[in-house]
């Protein structure tokens, strides 16, 4: 199982009903050439339970221990493979609703949290949440659609189950067998309504793709092929996928059954992103090199994982397949998650996915909120910033969308660790670098002349505090156009003045807000003329708070030469 931690019509009759020994198969074919195979499968020990005929997937249910040979016999299909090595349970034939989590009111209110600012979220909301146009997929456990943070983004018409392989749109279907799927959807796009938690992407719409099957929580290929197909049909714009297809932690093709679980799963997410959709996958929490694969002994997991011997060609479906993300984790700081896999020319960008103590908080079902650790939680953070991407940039295609989350990361040199191969701007542990929400957002960052302080100051009443920026690398005087971000969080900014400090101790006045402006928080650009200034030297942001009773901190602020 691939987890870091972890009124409508009923669902058609299947075309037979549920026996002990059960198997689940892909019956493959040419697209949209599936009805001599349909024929083949009932006359051979077998019924077709779901049917994806614009890729040529067939999802094939038989208790016949003879099906898949006989079935790879007839002419037309091109592969069948197994794709579990335990029975399909009863449930699939009559599945049951999960319940809705009873619902707890919290009482804390939206703070900064690490992994938000260390992507510099919370700057890019300031710039925009993000359009209620873009829908996000989570392929998940499902998702608390009555949670307090999630309920307002919530896209009920296109959530649905793909439990089995086969979608369920009863109201509801969708919900939670877990805590996994709720806390991805909350680092997504919780909403910023003074309640818990932020997303990055705080404006979009989340749809839930339950893919786990409630029992074992496991995303099975034929639940991972319906989650694809569903999200192309539906218009999302990303998917966040954090899991691996079960039963295999890698799939090798020299294997007939995994060989057609790599061809169905691929064909899927190919016809999801023909549609428009850009999928983003976890690296997975094994810290294991997947440019240098050797050994597999965590799978099947669905029934007596043994050791096996691997290559390179044996993928880690869906994260491996072509066009998917490959997201890594990092801790608090730049730095690699201790469990995060890696390898280069696999890992296309990182995010913070918590470490140790400093883990990612968000959403869990109920109303409620927790920590988690693992890739799982970097894939949602990197689902957030394409999701602002693509609000920004409506027309992008996935593979457009895909290069600007590569061009806009932030370079991470790698550590002191044979392991992590590579350059600074592409390496085994980082790929591209550090997602970057502002950038996302179109605030454009001159390679070389940007330079920033992240450090909390705090402002506490009828007192003047300064923070510190040290320029050096540019030539010259600074500009006429020189720019001056500023974020303070503060309860009443009418108690501030705000001025620049050059090197030169000369004073540049940003704004003196009027006495009466009770508004909260400063977050502005300021255009300065300093040109009369030497670019290079100490600059500093002065904040004075001229009364009493309302405090807050300089969040951070930047120069732009």
């Amino acid at each position: 199982m691939a987890p870091a931690t972890v009124t409508a019509a009923a669902p058609s009759a299947p075309a037979a009903v549920w026996a002990a020994g059960t198997r689940a198969y892909f019956v493959i074919t040419a697209p949209n050439d599936t009805a001599g195979a349909k024929s083949a499968i009932a006359t051979n020990g077998g019924s077709v339970f779901a049917s994806y005929d614009a890729i040529g997937v067939i999802v094939a249910h038989s208790t016949s221990a003879t099906f898949a040979a006989t079935m790879r016999g007839v002419s037309g299909v091109q592969q069948v493979g197994a794709t579990r090595t335990s029975d399909v349970p009863a449930d699939a034939y009559n599945p049951a609703i999960p319940a809705s989590p009873a619902q707890t009111t919290t009482t804390l209110t939206e703070t900064n949290r690490w992994d938000m600012t260390q992507i510099k979220a919370d700057q890019a909301w300031a710039v925009t949440t993000g359009s209620s146009s873009v829908v996000v997929g989570v392929l998940d456990t499902g998702v608390d659609d009555a949670h307090q943070d999630l309920a307002p983004n919530f896209d009920a018409t296109d959530s649905v189950s793909c439990a089995y392989g086969k979608a369920d749109t009863r109201t509801g279907a969708w919900r939670p067998v877990g805590d996994h799927g709720t806390h991805v959807a909350g680092t997504i796009a919780a909403a910023k309504n003074g309640k818990g938690v932020v997303g990055v992407a705080p404006g979009v719409k989340i749809a839930a793709v339950r893919v786990a099957e409630p029992s074992t929580s496991l995303f099975f290929a034929e639940n991972t092929v319906c989650g694809f197909m569903w999200s192309g049909d539906h218009g999302f714009k990303v998917t966040n996928n954090s899991y691996y297809t079960d039963p295999w932690q890698f799939n090798c093709p020299d294997n007939v059954d995994q060989a057609a679980i790599i061809e169905g799963v691929k064909r899927a997410t190919a016809y999801a992103e023909g549609k428009g959709v850009l999928n983003v996958a976890a690296a997975g929490n094994s810290n294991y090199n997947l440019a240098s694969k050797s050994t597999d002994s965590e799978s099947p997991n669905d029934s007596t994982p043994t050791n096996r011997t691997i290559s390179n060609a044996c993928l880690d479906i869906p994260t491996e397949l072509p066009g998917v993300v490959t997201v890594a984790a990092m801790g608090n700081g730049n730095v690699k998650a201790s469990y995060s896999n890696f390898g280069n020319g696999v890992i296309d960008v990182a995010a913070p996915g918590g470490d140790g103590s400093s883990g990612v908080y968000s959403t869990i079902p109920g109303g409620k909120y927790g920590n988690m650790n693992g890739t799982s939680m970097a894939s949602p953070h990197v689902a957030g910033v394409a999701a602002l991407l693509a609000s920004q940039n409506p027309t992008d295609t996935p593979a457009q969308l895909r290069a600007k989350l590569s061009s806009q990361a932030n370079d991470v040199a790698c550590p002191s660790d044979t392991r992590c191969t590579g350059t600074t701007t592409n390496n085994a542990f980082f790929g591209e670098g550090q997602v970057d929400a502002l950038k996302a957002v179109g605030v454009v960052v001159p390679p070389g002349k940007y330079f920033e302080n992240l450090a909390d100051v705090a402002i506490p009443d009828n007192t003047t505090v300064t923070s510190s920026i040290t320029v050096s690398g540019v030539t010259g005087n600074a500009p006429t156009t020189l720019k001056v971000g500023v974020n303070i969080v503060h309860t009443y900014r009418g108690d501030l003045v705000i001025s620049l400090v050059a090197p030169d101790g000369s004073v540049y006045l940003l704004e003196d807000f009027v006495n009466s402006d009770s508004t909260a928080n400063v977050n502005k650009t300021y255009t300065v003329n300093a040109s009369s200034e030497v670019a290079n030297g100490t600059w500093k942001l002065r904040v004075q708070d001229v009364a009493s009773q309302d405090t807050g901190k300089i969040d951070a602020w930047n120069l732009t030469f």
